[in-house]
């Protein structure tokens, strides 16, 4: 079903939430500046982060932008005053931030990939679980044109997610490719034309908001500890013995007896 902006959404604004159901939806938008994030929208997507876990009806949330691009990730205007500030610690702290932050939040979570992926929204896609893309979309990472040293923890997600030699190509080249070779080294997990993509991103959110949230959580969190090398492997232990007597196991063992969809 294809979905378009409200009037209201259309007027660049920081980004925007929408909450159906079970699932939350943050759309950046700044759409005739290619979503280019600001200090402002940081500030507001850490408070929608906060929101949408504190709502437990809330089972997926979806990560996308306003008009032809997701995002041409954060303004480097901002970039060049915060690094001028000796006070701040990087120049790209306050991103980071959100970044790490979205990487861990508790619900599963989709970035709906419309349009040209830029910059540090690179990695703020790639912070998300899922990433389903259309097939004109196109990436690419500037820093080592503009002199920058990207942070460590995005450094990171690049190789523990993309491996040593794309994360290379990427940072070091800093060469634009498109949508199937996105999708050939991982970047994307489904490339689709544009007219499938809310059917795409509908069926996946559908799946993910009805299976167990404990156990998607628990999972999630030691997963994203594998690959950064952190596992807290007594927290792991601990859930996975605590799921075998929680609620939801009971209800998915009943509801595979009885050969009908699970009700968490």
């Amino acid at each position: 079903m294809q979905r378009h902006p409200s009037p209201a959404a259309e007027a660049a604004s920081t980004p925007v939430l929408d909450i159906s159901g079970a699932r939350a939806t943050i759309r950046l938008n700044r759409p005739k500046h290619l979503n280019r994030l600001q200090p402002d929208d940081l500030d507001i997507m850490l408070k929608l982060f906060d929101r949408i876990e504190g709502d437990p009806a809330i089972r997926v949330m979806v990560l996308t932008g306003t008009g032809r691009a997701f995002s041409a990730g954060y303004d480097l205007g901002s970039i060049a005053e915060r690094a001028a500030n000796a006070q701040e610690q990087t120049a790209g702290s306050a991103f980071e931030v959100v970044v790490n932050r979205l990487e861990d939040l508790a619900v599963p979570t989709i970035c709906r990939i419309n349009g040209g992926v830029y910059g540090g929204s690179t990695d703020l896609a790639l912070a998300c679980d899922f990433r389903i893309g259309v097939d004109s979309c196109e990436m690419f990472m500037p820093a080592a044109r503009l002199g920058l040293h990207y942070y460590k923890s995005g450094i990171k997600r690049y190789v523990s997610r993309l491996g040593v030699d794309n994360a290379k190509k990427l940072f070091l080249t800093a060469q634009k490719i498109g949508a199937a070779e996105m999708l050939r080294i991982g970047y994307l997990t489904a490339m689709v034309p544009a007219e499938a993509l809310d059917e795409e991103v509908d069926q996946l959110a559908g799946v993910l908001a009805g299976n167990a949230p404990v156990a998607m959580r628990g999972m999630k969190r030691a997963i994203n500890e594998f690959a950064r090398g952190q596992l807290d492997e007594e927290a792991a232990d601990r859930r996975a013995r605590d799921s075998m007597r929680s609620a939801e196991i009971k209800e998915g063992i009943s509801a595979f007896a009885e050969k009908r969809p699970p009700k968490f």
